[in-house]
């Protein structure tokens, strides 16, 4: 059996108090409403939800995979690299993950928005029809499709430890590419070599494409590839420089 390690162990509690708290406090809005990632254009945005959306989950299943995977892979990270490195690579490959989801929704956000404009539909009328999801206009089907586009990007949400763990995940994959790992739903076992950079490839498909492999269709899955790529550089940094007296402590 896997023993947990301190720093393992400590976020997992951090992520179960937090749960208790979405579910308990303010019939499970509020927390949401505090402490989800939200679009930055968006209004319920704070610059704080860039940290504490990774400690959200959106349900029993959600928080009961990511911390499973977080008891399996991070603390036998957390044993290899000791809990510095390892914490470093979990917040930076949370932060890596806001990064590459934000990114994907602003070329998505804008790219719609220059659609609409290009079809007659100002800016600043746009911004209106986002915040009080009135219109005097009618659209086209064509219209219509974007809007519902903005309002799918404006509107959305970000909770989860799922590019934390990628980065770890990707980290434990760089020292223990010969480990054999599988799906729950592909109970074949695969090399870490392989396995990983097989997940990362099915996630930017998922994004580009909007076709749900193993995760529910509503998973940020740029995030999970923002989180394993830097995680992945990370350790490619810190194993090019380990007799470099730049090396991170």
């Amino acid at each position: 059996m896997i023993r947990i390690t301190d720093t393992v162990k400590h976020l997992i509690i951090i992520n179960v108090i937090m749960f208790i708290g979405t579910i308990a406090i303010g019939h499970g809005e509020l927390f949401y409403k505090w402490f989800a990632l939200y679009f930055p254009k968006n209004d319920l945005f704070q610059p704080w939800q860039i940290i504490t959306h990774m400690f959200m989950h959106g349900n029993v299943a959600h928080i009961a995979f990511n911390m499973l995977a977080l008891w399996m892979f991070g603390s036998a990270v957390e044993q290899q690299l000791g809990s510095q490195k390892f914490l470093f690579i979990y917040i930076s490959a949370g932060l890596g993950a806001v990064f590459f989801q934000l990114a994907f929704y602003y070329f998505h956000y804008f790219s719609l928005q220059s659609s609409l404009v290009e079809s007659g539909i100002g800016v600043s009328e746009l911004q209106e029809i986002l915040t009080t999801n009135k219109s005097a206009r009618q659209f086209s089907a064509e219209q219509m499709k974007n809007v519902q586009g903005l309002f799918d990007v404006y509107y959305a949400s970000m909770v989860g430890a799922s590019g934390c763990i990628m980065g770890i995940l990707a980290a434990f994959g760089m020292m223990n590419p010969e480990a054999k790992l599988m799906l729950i739903f592909l109970p074949i076992p695969i090399k870490a070599k392989y396995f990983i950079p097989g997940i990362i490839l099915l996630d930017i498909i998922s994004a580009l494409t909007g076709q749900s492999f193993f995760s529910p269709s509503n998973t940020a899955y740029m995030a999970h590839v923002g989180g394993a790529l830097t995680g992945f550089i990370i350790m490619w940094y810190w194993k090019k420089t380990q007799f470099n007296k730049n090396r991170w402590y």
